[in-house]
């Protein structure tokens, strides 16, 4: 039975390199999984999904893969999105679709919450109807468990106001545990 993953974490967690590895598990299989990311994801000017490990692979953007007729989508094994956190909640109404109507499992990656500490649109609704929720695990430099997407400056002070949505890496986000993220401290090598 089909059913709808989310995996979530937070930046630095290897979400997509963990993407990476299901599409390319599926692969070795001899079977098909799509890979789908949100448009508003043009960070590489093209549609790839690139983890910080240095894997990618090539992939369709969401308005394309929503076109698709049913048919098309039931070639597939599996539909693996990334950066889900971008979705609208009829998007990811969408992914439940294809997988109560298509009988295609999906399985979802992405940030659980923003640099504020507030939800996204599309993890709220991924929270609140996918069939499994599972935690991809960090560490904050202290060693905790990183709870929080920390947005710093260039001069390494940690953010608490702005858009929500600020396309980035390394260069802008690092998970913290709560109280550094609280103290807005980014660790010893920033001092």
């Amino acid at each position: 039975m089909a059913k709808l993953y989310f995996r979530y974490g937070v930046m630095g967690s290897s979400k997509s390199a963990n993407a990476l590895m299901v599409r390319y598990n599926y692969e070795e299989r001899g079977q098909q999984a799509l890979m789908v990311k949100p448009n508003i994801d043009q960070r590489e000017g093209k549609a790839v999904v690139n983890s910080r490990i240095g894997l990618s692979y090539p992939c369709t953007w969401f308005d394309d893969f929503h076109a698709m007729g049913a048919q098309e989508i039931k070639k597939y094994q599996c539909i693996i999105v990334d950066e889900a956190q971008f979705l609208s909640r009829e998007e990811v109404r969408f992914l439940t679709d294809v997988v109560d109507d298509m009988g295609v499992p999906v399985i979802c990656y992405g940030l659980r919450a923003d640099f504020k500490g507030d939800l996204f649109p599309g993890s709220e609704a991924l929270l609140a109807w996918a069939d499994i929720l599972e935690e991809v695990k960090t560490i904050c430099w202290c060693g905790r468990k990183a709870l929080y997407n920390a947005r710093f400056d260039e001069r390494g002070t940690v953010l608490k106001e702005g858009e929500q949505v600020v396309l980035g890496a390394n260069d802008k986000y690092i998970g913290l545990c709560r109280r550094h993220w609280k103290e807005g401290n980014l660790g010893p090598d920033w001092d």
